[in-house]
């Protein structure tokens, strides 16, 4: 602010306060300054985002792994464990999923294990995901029943596949029976413990807002547990596969266990090889499909990576 300087008037001999012209504002030098240049904005904003380099990298890399692993295994089965009876080559298992394709055999041993697998781990997930929000938000009920889940958890399922294909016969239920035992754990545990491990510090902000129980368990305790949930569907999916092999290796008319079962009889090394990685895809493809379903549900998640 101009402080005005004392003048003294020739003709009046009074002091007049004098205020000095007030400066015009500068407005090149009144612009805020960007935090960061429009070049090193753009910079940043093209590193955030992954480019073509870094997504070839992401399939360069398992693609790599593959070819190394489909050739030692051809020149293994060609060059050292030359025995047909116990290994076969990668060309002889082609040639055996080309034959079972074009019979028709190997798309119906696809789809009754695929069907089992799906209707198991769809059961699973609703049944999961609803036990482990009831036992994560309520002290009452995980008393009266964490004990028993953790007993059943820790029970090998195989011994109770024969009781099930027992009561529920040799069809696609009893496989699916297996499927919701194997996958429903690892989702109820996990949807529980993601429910606990809600930060308490969002809690007591909410209960400041003045909100309800309901509201804070559908505003801030599901959606914090919603990765824990995703991670055990991935993990109910891998276990599921496991259930449908053990199933059909009891008691099947058709599916890719029984397939592997049937191979293993009669020492046809291919068909075997065949079921197992049919077996492999799928479960690699269910697994893919549930990963793009996490990141599409949390794409607010930071991902911290420090290579």
């Amino acid at each position: 602010m101009p402080v005005a300087a004392p003048v003294k008037d020739s003709i009046s001999g009074w002091q007049i306060a004098k205020v000095p012209p007030t400066r015009e504002p500068d407005l090149e030098q009144d612009k805020p300054v960007p935090l960061l240049a429009p070049s090193a904005a753009a910079e940043s904003a093209t590193i955030s985002r992954p480019g073509f380099a870094a997504r070839w990298r992401a399939w360069r890399r398992p693609l790599t792994t593959l070819v190394i692993l489909l050739v030692g295994w051809e020149l293994l089965g060609r060059y050292v464990l030359t025995n047909r009876l116990f290994f076969a080559p990668l060309s002889d298992v082609v040639v055996a999923a080309i034959h079972l394709w074009g019979t028709g055999e190997l798309e119906t041993h696809i789809w009754v294990s695929l069907s089992e697998l799906l209707e198991g781990v769809a059961v699973a997930i609703v049944f999961g995901i609803i036990a482990g929000i009831a036992i994560g938000i309520s002290q009452r009920t995980r008393e009266y029943v964490e004990i028993y889940i953790t007993a059943l958890y820790a029970t090998p399922l195989v011994a109770v596949t024969p009781l099930l294909i027992l009561w529920l016969g040799i069809g696609v239920v009893s496989k699916a029976a297996v499927v919701f035992l194997t996958a429903v754990f690892p989702i109820l545990i996990n949807t529980a413990s993601g429910v606990r491990a809600t930060d308490a510090l969002l809690v007591e902000v909410a209960q400041s807002f003045c909100a309800n129980r309901r509201q804070i368990i559908t505003k801030v305790m599901l959606p914090a547990a919603v990765p824990f949930m995703l991670t055990g569907i991935r993990l109910g999916i891998g276990r599921g596969i496991v259930g449908v092999v053990v199933g059909e290796l009891f008691g099947a008319r058709a599916g890719l266990g029984y397939l592997i079962f049937i191979s293993g009889q009669t020492f046809d090394v291919p068909a075997l090889f065949v079921g197992i990685i049919t077996l492999a895809i799928m479960g690699v493809g269910l697994t893919f499909a549930a990963e793009l379903v996490e990141h599409r549900a949390l794409r607010w998640r930071r991902v911290v990576s420090v290579d």
